[in-house]
């Protein structure tokens, strides 16, 4: 139907932006609901390698489902039994210490180890900045809102967690009814084909997840060997668990995990610098030899896609998603250059 005039043209076009505004409104309103739903069904995806793994053991797949969300579980569980104590442990030993820390601080002792370790600081010039920083009412409050605001983030995160977690036990238990539900939406001559790229999409996915959680696996282990039985400093367990999480997210994760780690170790460790120098010379190494070496040989047979795509995946999702978008931006990007020499350029040939 064509529309010759003006007003109804206007009209038209002034629904047509209101229209718009509300689904981004909405959009927008959902932008947190959306998310727990895109990354339960990323890790779904990523599980259902282990599922498929298990039915080629001739496991029914209702077993197999049951086996490996049981295997899930039991990881969730222990990753939180490791934190949760040593977080409660070391909080009652940090109030437990405040007063003796005071105590150095008011005697000098403090001062003089940080001196000591730390020749080239300039260790007056640095208590002077913290002792005007404090003395400003406006600096505590701030910190004070901080304290809340990290407070209400992690209940949050916590939350989300959860949500994450029980939308991926549905999403693994219903993959396969979902992945028919959505062929049907498909006309019948390129249903097959769709049906077809869908499995391969689902299947990079999946891949890469798996490769990203050895790659994970491998930090988080050698992480603990080195921090307890060489180094033996505090709260190792958690360290490890903080480098296999980090390390989840491709390029800066296992930087920033081994930055924190180190940083922790030179704080417990001021009276015996072998210890964060050792655990800095190992990280070094060990990130080159992830970089070159588990990397390549792990990610190739996960997803095929050139290195500076993953860069340019992993920058774009990261702004637009942050962490999330890290973690999914690479298996998106293969997904599309998928679609992009399977679908894309048959076509152009053709023409």
């Amino acid at each position: 139907m064509r529309v010759h005039n003006p007003f109804t043209m206007g009209l038209l076009g002034g629904l047509g932006v209101i229209v718009a505004i509300g689904i981004g409104q909405a959009v927008t309103n959902l932008a947190t609901i959306l998310t727990y739903v895109g990354a339960a069904l990323f890790l779904a995806l990523g599980i259902d390698p282990a599922v498929r793994w298990l039915e080629l053991r001739k496991v029914r797949r209702p077993v197999a489902i049951l086996i490996v969300l049981a295997a899930v579980l039991l990881v969730f569980a222990g990753i939180v039994g490791a934190i949760v104590p040593l977080i409660v442990a070391q909080v009652a030993t940090l109030v437990e210490q405040v007063p003796t820390l005071i105590a150095s601080i008011e005697d000098n002792s403090f001062v003089e180890d940080i001196r000591r370790n730390f020749p080239l600081l300039d260790v007056d010039l640095v208590l002077r900045e913290i002792t005007n920083f404090f003395s400003d009412p406006a600096n505590v409050s701030q910190i004070g809102g901080g304290v809340l605001q990290t407070g209400i983030a992690i209940g949050t995160g916590t939350f989300g967690a959860v949500i994450i977690l029980i939308l991926t036990l549905y999403f693994v238990a219903s993959l396969g009814s979902i992945k028919r539900s959505l062929y049907q939406l498909v006309p019948a001559s390129k249903r097959e084909r769709f049906a077809d790229l869908t499995e391969q999409i689902s299947e990079a996915v999946g891949n890469y997840v798996v490769g990203q959680a050895t790659l994970a696996s491998i930090n988080g282990v050698l992480s603990l060997i080195l921090l307890t039985l060489i180094l033996r400093v505090p709260y190792a367990p958690l360290l490890a668990v903080i480098a296999f999480l980090c390390s989840l997210v491709p390029l800066v994760g296992t930087l920033t995990g081994s930055t924190l780690i180190v940083l922790v170790t030179v704080v417990t460790s001021l009276e015996e610098p072998w210890k964060w120098i050792t655990a800095i010379v190992y990280y070094v190494i060990y990130m080159q030899i992830e970089a070159y070496i588990f990397t390549p040989r792990i990610m190739t047979r996960a997803v095929s896609i050139p290195g500076v795509l993953v860069v340019i995946a992993a920058l774009v999702g990261g702004t637009l998603l942050g962490v999330l978008g890290a973690l999914i931006a690479i298996p998106v990007a293969a997904s599309i250059l998928l679609i992009v020499r399977q679908v894309l350029i048959p076509r152009q040939n053709e023409l």
